[in-house]
């Protein structure tokens, strides 16, 4: 029986160091109680944080200085608490640190209120007063940017307190999810009973067997049907409280106030969907392919994972995938190259999945710490795929935190995903060049425009539906379980023409934890676009475009995101990177399509 082993079967050179943190649950917690005794330290400014630069200065390195020790606080119980969801200890250590988090937050609600009661040239004085406050002049033009969204001192303490109650719907959605739900167990066609979780369903639904397939996609959407009302419930208030939040702070919309917080304009989000909506042919062309080579007369959902080649594809160990991603990333430079390799021996990655470990894959870490990420690691190419992505996430953060201060090492999820695809791209170009087994670059091939399906048109699919409930939201509409179905799936059935979409799949909304995320998805799609164009121009330029993509990496937070990636010669406010990325898309058919 092929079953999800317990984390203590897990060797321990296949977990990330979470010791190189905390040595143990006592030295965080002894953390813990000596920063919480700290955050009444910040109130102390209240009222005075604009009193003279000297005062400013120095309420800001207390800040700095408490909010480092917050973070770590946090991200070692929420690390913990990903192991594995049903680790009651675990997930109680993580409701303090968010409730510490909630905490510091609203002790220093007061500042930016404060400092938006000053103007730009007094900003200035400020400065040439206290040259030291120079290193935050980004941060400055940040506060004031948002003086028109900002309320008073005692709304902006009580919006912060309301953390923890506005993160609710989420928090359900993922003990739900990750913890609660329990998948059956299915029959493979050489008889062995397949447990299904959250972390092998879509590996599974790249069986060859078709009517293998067909049963593990009914039974797990039966599953999400048994928990209709609840995920429905809870996807309704996060909408709503992104409304509600927006609103507060005076913004039209939600989607205005998600974007307007990494200061991108609203145009390139509908710039994004309607030229892949226009350009949706290239997907109805990718399915067709798909239909073709399966052989079937009608492409059904269960069919969509399944590769071009007509075959599940070749096992790619994790020790193999680590060699191929770390010799893809050679046009990066040597110095880059060997940072992400000396990583991958620190044990950075928490690889196998194990039960209750939360799905998917993330990149996570502080200023301090080193990056930790989080995998569910199936040997597959996928997989192989998904590690080249997460690693790229961590390498920004490793090169934005030696060049930035604090303040500014933080960077927006904007140019996070043109960080982790620039290493997809480049794995790509790598395999397909270098491999001599024909039958595993065919696959590599059907992996990058799956890759390309499910990061720009799927994304952009994901973005156009958050974008459609939350307009129902600010319109007053009821968002029901059903209204869901709806919106889903009549988006589902447009990008998807070629193919049968069945009552199961209108309901795939429910499993998408992004939705969550306040308007997060949309930055995946433009993330491949811009990676698209900088790997480009890598491949053109050499070591010049090279040198640029890593200043970008470098600036961190401290430019705008759309300014970020100009250092990289890329004009997201354009559709230009976009229609760049589908031409490309267009190619690799091509290219499937003489293979076949």
């Amino acid at each position: 029986m092929s079953s999800v082993p317990e984390r203590s079967d897990i060797e321990e050179e296949y977990k990330w160091a979470l010791g190189s943190i905390y040595a143990s649950d006592e030295d965080w917690e002894h953390a813990f109680e000596a920063v919480s005794e700290r955050i009444s330290e910040l109130r102390a400014y209240e009222g005075q944080a604009t009193t003279d630069p000297e005062t400013l200065l120095e309420l800001l390195d207390l800040r700095e200085e408490i909010m480092r020790d917050v973070a770590q606080v946090s991200v070692y119980a929420s690390l913990r608490s990903s192991e594995d969801t049903r680790n009651q200890e675990y997930q109680a250590l993580s409701a303090k640190a968010q409730s510490l988090s909630s905490q510091a937050s609203s002790a220093i609600s007061y500042l930016e209120p404060e400092l938006q009661t000053l103007s730009a040239e007094e900003i200035d004085h400020f400065i040439d007063a206290e040259p030291a406050l120079e290193t935050y002049r980004q941060y400055f033009d940040d506060v004031l940017r948002g003086k028109e969204h900002t309320r008073s001192a005692e709304v902006e303490e009580l919006l912060a307190e309301l953390g923890e109650v506005t993160s609710a719907p989420s928090e359900i959605y993922s003990m739900l999810a990750n913890a609660d739900m329990e998948f059956p167990t299915v029959e493979d066609p050489d008889g062995d009973a397949v447990e299904i979780s959250q972390g092998n369903f879509t590996k599974l639904q790249k069986h060859e067997d078709r009517s293998f397939r067909k049963r593990v996609h009914e039974e797990f959407y039966d599953e999400w049907e048994a928990v209709r009302n609840t995920v429905g419930t809870s996807l309704k208030n996060q909408v709503r409280k992104d409304v509600k939040m927006a609103r507060a702070r005076n913004y039209d919309s939600a989607r205005e106030a998600a974007l307007d917080g990494p200061n991108v304009p609203v145009e390139v989000y509908d710039t994004l969907v309607d030229t892949v909506r226009e350009n949706l042919s290239y997907l109805h062309r990718h399915a067709a392919l798909k239909q073709d080579a399966l052989g079937v007369e009608t492409l059904q959902m269960w069919d969509l994972y399944m590769s071009i080649t007509g075959e599940e594809g070749p096992e790619v160990s994790y020790e193999q995938a680590k060699e191929w991603v770390i010799e893809a990333v050679a046009p990066l430079g040597e110095e880059y190259q060997e940072r992400m390799a000396e990583g991958l021996e620190d044990r950075w990655v928490d690889v196998y999945e194990n039960r209750g470990k939360r799905a998917g894959a993330f990149s996570s870490g502080t200023y301090d710490t080193q990056p930790f990420i989080m995998m569910n690691y199936q040997d597959d190419i996928a997989s192989m795929f998904t590690l080249a992505h997460e690693l790229g996430h961590s390498m920004h953060s490793e090169l934005a935190q030696e060049k930035q201060a604090w303040h500014d090492a933080g960077y927006e999820i904007f140019v996070a995903e043109v960080a982790s695809t620039v290493n997809e791209t480049l794995l790509t170009h790598y395999l397909l060049e270098n491999l001599d087994d024909d039958e595993l670059r065919m696959h590599v091939l059907d992996e990058y425009l799956e890759r390309f399906r499910s990061t720009l048109f799927r994304q952009t699919m994901f973005a156009d539906f958050e974008h459609q409930i939350h307009a129902l939201a600010e319109d007053d509409k009821p968002l029901t379980p059903d209204v869901f179905d709806q919106v889903y799936g009549d988006l589902k059935a447009e990008f998807y023409e070629p193919a049968a979409v069945d009552d199961r799949i209108a309901r795939e909304w429910e499993r998408i934890p992004h939705f969550y995320y306040n308007f997060y998805v949309y930055q995946y799609a433009t993330g491949i676009s811009a990676a698209v164009a900088i790997v480009e121009k890598i491949r053109e330029e050499g070591d010049d475009a090279a040198a640029d993509y890593r200043a970008m990496l470098a600036a961190g937070g401290s430019v705008y995101p759309i300014e970020a990636l100009e250092i990289a010669g890329i004009d997201m406010t354009s559709p230009e990177p976009i229609e760049s990325a589908l031409a490309v898309y267009g190619e690799y058919l091509d290219r499937m399509a003489e293979l076949q």
